[in-house]
């Protein structure tokens, strides 16, 4: 609009020093069109001095504020500059079209379309004038114009109102969103590392503790005995600040740490509980192993070390069987044991009480895409069976 403005401006001028070539009006024609390009252009100017960008034009004003001084003087100069050049010369009323948006843009509705009435007028006047005749053409063109310039003006200020609201609502969705990511994120991260605090350290500690109260109990009457329990208890206490170490440095397994893949920390877990424990613990693995995920082969070792803390904990077993089998689409753990054996349909009651036990296995196992089973009775032993996906959809 602003380039139109210039071009009908310097076409006005043009067509008037072709038709009065030397006339007495031609240096004030000059000089005044000079003056309101210069007038036009002075909110551009005098932004890019104050390193701003120019607002009197190319901004509406805001809803329910009234416009500045300066822009009112700024507009009222514009427009009394170019009523003396059509005074002059009517050949210049065209240049009305991009003042009516001048208007609309600077002044409230009411007083921008006051203005335009008033630009129209003037219009229909110097044309008539300059004709010398009267023409309905003349009289109904401009009209047509400054009503199309308006309802155009309009319907783009309304397009505009509508996408700052959806700008606005987008951003907002989006906040509220990432709020609400935040906060499922800190409500998972608090899960998992209670998970794995109940895998590892307390889980140590509890073993400790038993092992303190047998020594305890042999102290007087068996010595021997009560120091090779202390020992076993100084050894899980070292393996303890190691998984803490661990834990505090990036969660992971210490089984896994020492690069033997999956399959060697599960043999290890299993050598390791069973002298500790003093249970018979068989590690077996079938199918050909095939890369997992770090998740998936961490999740599985915490899943193993529940599972066996639960067995020598309450389950009075003797023999266990730890399993991995691998197969195409996904990879079976189980974990099998000759103990006491409970209801699956009832939750063990001292797993619950002391902590995460059963539902930390199943909340693992539902993180990756898994399933767990559990069969088991009373006197029969128990059969835990975890399987995970090789391709995990993430549950919800």
């Amino acid at each position: 609009m602003h380039a139109t403005f210039y071009l009908l401006l310097a076409t006005s001028l043009a067509r008037f020093l072709l038709r009065h070539p030397g006339g007495a009006r031609v240096p004030w024609i000059i000089a005044l069109s000079a003056v309101l390009a210069v007038l036009y252009a002075l909110p551009h100017l005098t932004g890019a001095l104050r390193g701003k960008r120019a607002t009197p034009y190319t901004l509406g004003p805001v809803s329910g504020v009234r416009p500045t001084p300066r822009r009112v003087a700024w507009l009222a100069l514009v427009v009394g500059v170019w009523l003396v050049l059509i005074v002059l010369a009517p050949s210049f009323g065209w240049c009305a079209v991009p003042l009516f948006f001048t208007g609309l843009r600077t002044l409230p509705s009411r007083a921008a379309l006051a203005l335009v009435a008033v630009l129209t007028a003037c219009v229909i006047a110097s044309q008539l004038r300059l004709a010398g005749r009267y023409d309905p053409d003349l009289i109904l063109g401009p009209p047509a114009v400054s009503a199309i310039a308006t309802a155009v003006f309009a319907y783009m200020q309304r397009q505009a109102a509508r996408q700052r609201d959806l700008i606005d609502d987008l951003i907002r969705t989006r906040r509220e969103l990432a709020a609400t990511e935040r906060r499922e994120g800190t409500l998972a991260e608090r899960q998992r590392i209670s998970m794995e605090i109940h895998d590892t350290l307390a889980q140590g500690l509890s073993s400790q503790q038993m092992l303190l109260q047998a020594a305890d109990r042999v102290w007087d009457t068996d010595p021997a005995k009560a120091r090779t329990h202390v020992r076993t208890a100084e050894s899980i206490t070292e393996r303890g600040l190691t998984e803490a170490r661990r834990f505090v440095h990036d969660l992971a397994p210490a089984d896994l740490a020492d690069g033997g893949g999956l399959d060697e920390a599960l043999r290890t877990l299993a050598a390791r509980t069973a002298q500790d424990a003093g249970l018979t613990i068989h590690f077996h693995s079938e199918g050909t192993p095939a890369p997992l995920p770090d998740r998936t082969q961490s999740a599985l070792v915490r899943i193993a070390q529940g599972a066996l803390a639960n067995v020598t904990e309450h389950a009075g077993a003797t023999t266990a069987a730890l399993t991995l089998t691998h197969l195409d689409d996904q990879v079976v753990l189980d974990v099998a044991d000759d103990g006491r054996g409970f209801t699956p349909t009832t939750q063990p009651p001292a797993s619950d009480r002391r902590g995460h036990g059963l539902p930390a296995i199943r909340a693992r196992a539902r993180q990756l895409g898994g399933t767990l089973t559990i069969e088991s009775a009373p006197g029969e032993g128990t059969v835990l069976s975890v399987a995970i996906p090789l391709s995990p959809q993430r549950s919800t």
